[in-house]
């Protein structure tokens, strides 16, 4: 009984423990384990829409679209407009960290079973060696 009352007074002071908080810092405030697809800041400043992105958000369900604050509006416009067609939620993200990720295609709740979340292209590359 005493453990569950200090457990209760420590959720009440400090709030309910955050799982994995050096991923949610890196991938935009999910976990790794919920990604379709992350895209650097580079793949999304880069002008053609990713189709892997737009196929997804046309194919699968439970999305959410969380995306970089820390860039320029419109960096990330198209994929927005992608999200509002396809009735996928998004959030623009601050983050409090520096991070290489400017778009996660997350499941909302589910772990996604996929074998590579991420384009491994030049811009890719290029992102991940800065970091």
């Amino acid at each position: 009984m005493g453990r569950d009352v200090n457990d209760l007074l420590e959720k009440a002071i400090y709030g309910n423990p955050e799982t994995k908080p050096a991923e949610r810092r890196l991938f935009l405030t999910t976990i790794f384990e919920r990604v379709y697809i992350a895209l650097t800041k580079k793949q999304v400043q880069a002008a053609p829409v990713y189709r892997e992105v737009e196929q997804t958000m046309a194919k699968a369900n439970n999305l959410h679209l969380f995306l970089n604050g820390n860039l320029a509006y419109s960096d990330y416009a198209a994929y927005i407009k992608i999200a509002v067609s396809q009735n996928v939620p998004y959030t623009v993200v601050n983050p409090p960290t520096p991070t290489p990720f400017a778009l996660v295609l997350a499941d909302k709740s589910q772990p996604v079973q996929k074998a590579d979340r991420f384009i491994k292209d030049d811009l890719y590359e290029i992102d991940m060696a800065a970091d």
